[in-house]
């Protein structure tokens, strides 16, 4: 689905195609689905009180991106990922912050781009262990 504000971001940071940034969002709301928590994705009030209650760190986040990456492109993750420029844990958090500065996104005092460097090795972390899961139907 297109998205004229991810657009923009996109044309901003030209390091990131802009299916990383709409991938960013899907992932976000599965992390916030993962850990129990309200999938609110957009910002719309900067005061909003939910943003803590719905927050996740960089550390989910990553949990969760790697996670849906797994199952919407198994064990073609990692080459959809160089694809999009995402070569390094800390590109995920360039995504996110460039999506926080262009009012996309929400943040916390504690976010922190740090949050997101060096935590794992992509390459490693999309191909260790990988399994094919399937979900039972409800």
């Amino acid at each position: 689905m297109y998205h004229p504000g991810l657009m923009e971001v996109a044309r901003r940071d030209t390091r990131y195609a802009y299916e990383a940034y709409e991938f960013l969002f899907e992932a976000l709301s599965h992390t916030q689905k993962m850990l129990g928590r309200v999938a609110e994705p957009t910002r719309t009030d900067p005061a909003n009180e939910n943003v803590v209650e719905n927050h996740v760190s960089g550390p989910e986040l990553l949990a969760g991106v790697i996670d849906l990456a797994r199952r919407e492109f198994g064990r073609m993750a990692r080459v959809v990922f160089h694809l999009w420029g995402i070569d390094r844990t800390d590109d995920v958090g360039e995504i996110v912050f460039n999506l926080i500065d262009a009012n996309l996104l929400s943040r916390t005092d504690r976010d922190r781009r740090e949050d997101f460097h060096k935590l794992f090795d992509l390459d490693d972390v999309l191909l260790r262990d990988f399994e094919i899961r399937v979900d039972k139907a409800e």
